[in-house]
């Protein structure tokens, strides 16, 4: 499995306990959808490496995982911050007007006819979401918000936006 074929499911924050379980920081909108988890992948040294989840314990963002054949805390150890994955196809279904983050990658960005930039990540500081757009040589981090972001056409890879007065003129200082 390649990471391009994933999505980050979350991050293994710390070890818990003696008998090798690690509390997770989901990193989705739902976590309750993912009671139900078998396996994930951990990224482990640059490669995904599969590994099926014994028991699964999540309240709120956080999940408590016990994984098979991690029985002790030296195990577990090795496991904080590694980042787990599941397949694209994992993905739960969305309604027709939403969207994943990894969907706007390399978009294009447009205000009105004037094209901004292509977009590049999606940074997500946990409430507060930025499209890091390229333009050129620069970067442009604008705000992910309803008001800002007035149209999103994944199937055209095209962004509609309006700007907050003076933001593009910040980033030609």
């Amino acid at each position: 499995m390649k990471q391009n074929d994933c999505y980050q499911l979350g991050e293994v924050i710390k070890t818990h306990g003696l008998h090798g379980e690690v509390t997770v920081l989901l990193e989705v909108d739902f976590p309750e959808e993912y009671r139900n988890l078998e396996s994930v992948f951990l990224e482990q040294q640059g490669r995904l490496v599969p590994f099926f989840i014994s028991t699964i314990q999540i309240n709120q963002d956080r999940a408590l995982i016990k994984f098979e054949e991690i029985d002790s805390l030296d195990s577990a150890r090795t496991m904080v911050k590694s980042k787990l994955y599941l397949p694209l196809n994992q993905l739960p279904e969305l309604e027709e007007d939403q969207y994943y983050f990894h969907d706007l990658v390399n978009c294009e960005v447009f205000e009105e006819d004037y094209k901004i930039g292509v977009i590049k990540e999606v940074i997500d500081f946990n409430s507060n979401q930025l499209l890091a757009v390229q333009n050129g040589d620069r970067e442009i981090l604008i705000p992910l918000k309803d008001e800002i972001v007035l149209q999103v056409d994944i199937e055209n890879k095209k962004v509609l936006v309006d700007l907050p007065e003076g933001l593009l003129e910040i980033y030609d200082e």
